[in-house]
């Protein structure tokens, strides 16, 4: 006795099949070969106690069964996928690249979205590489950071300023402190340090850690003086976890960018998710 289980596999073969009366082309469209096509439909007859189709040396013909049942599956089908559109389009989610560094501008943003846009569903990916190539990565829409970007939006261009936790005196003399570096060399701070015509000798104690958010996050906890983007901390420095002890901060020429994948099904919610990202206050 046949399983009562639908086999909806073997019903979207029939009804490609079915469409074409040839069993390569069908095999083309389902990404299969004929074999597996062909074992398909055996099992669907089977299921269903009759024959779907007739074999004839010239190709395939709908048999009277299959005939009858054809117009019912393929009205059962879209009513199916009907069904299945309405509740992907209530629940869109949008796959998200941003870098790591990104994520206290991005949190805030994110939050709004969840207000505003309730529906909208974030599944976020962090990296440390800055870079998408949305024809091998399986993301809606990345957060991009580098020199003489032009794909996207614009976001915002780094400044970097030093930054010390709340909690720490002013610096009367940066060489007693320790100097909290994001990346494994002296690059930004050497940066800052030459355009205020201070020696790079003050560095005389560091820690260096793989991402900025690690070492914001050890400044804020007062281990040292971490150099920083403005933006990024700006929601730090309002809240009064960091300080800025010196006004003054320097351009690197790098940028973050928004840049979106070309969606028909998630047009609606990637235009909600720019809106936000693109806003100035995020609140």
């Amino acid at each position: 006795m046949p399983s009562r289980t639908l086999p909806l596999n073997a019903i979207s073969a029939f009804l490609i099949t079915a469409r074409h009366l040839n069993l390569t082309h069908a095999a083309k469209e389902l990404c299969l070969t004929q074999g597996a096509v062909s074992r398909k439909i055996a099992s669907l007859e089977q299921w269903f106690g009759f024959p779907l189709f007739e074999r004839h040396a010239r190709g395939l013909h709908l048999s009277p069964q299959g005939s009858a049942l054809l117009p019912e599956l393929q009205a059962a089908f879209e009513q199916l996928a009907t069904v299945a559109e309405k509740a992907r389009q209530q629940q869109t989610v949008v796959r998200l690249k941003a870098p790591t560094c990104a994520l206290r501008w991005l949190v805030p943003r994110l939050l709004r979205l969840e207000r505003t846009a309730p529906d909208l569903q974030i599944a976020l990916t962090t990296t440390n590489d800055h870079t998408v190539n949305f024809k091998t990565e399986p993301f809606d829409a990345a957060i991009v950071f580098g020199t003489q970007l032009s794909a996207g939006d614009f976001l915002f261009e780094e400044a970097l300023t030093p930054v010390t936790g709340g909690d720490v005196a002013a610096p009367g003399d940066l060489s007693a402190l320790t100097f909290l570096h994001p990346t494994r060399d002296n690059t930004d701070w050497s940066l800052w340090l030459t355009s205020q015509g201070i020696s790079r000798a003050v560095m005389k104690k560091n820690q260096h850690f793989d991402t900025m958010d690690l070492a914001i996050g050890a400044a804020i906890q007062g281990f040292g003086v971490a150099i920083a983007d403005e933006t990024l901390v700006a929601e730090d420095l309002r809240a009064g976890r960091l300080v800025r002890p010196f006004a003054a901060s320097i351009r690197t020429g790098a940028s973050y960018r928004l840049v979106l994948r070309e969606s028909h099904s998630k047009a609606a919610g990637l235009a909600s998710f720019r809106e936000v990202m693109l806003a100035v206050n995020p609140a």
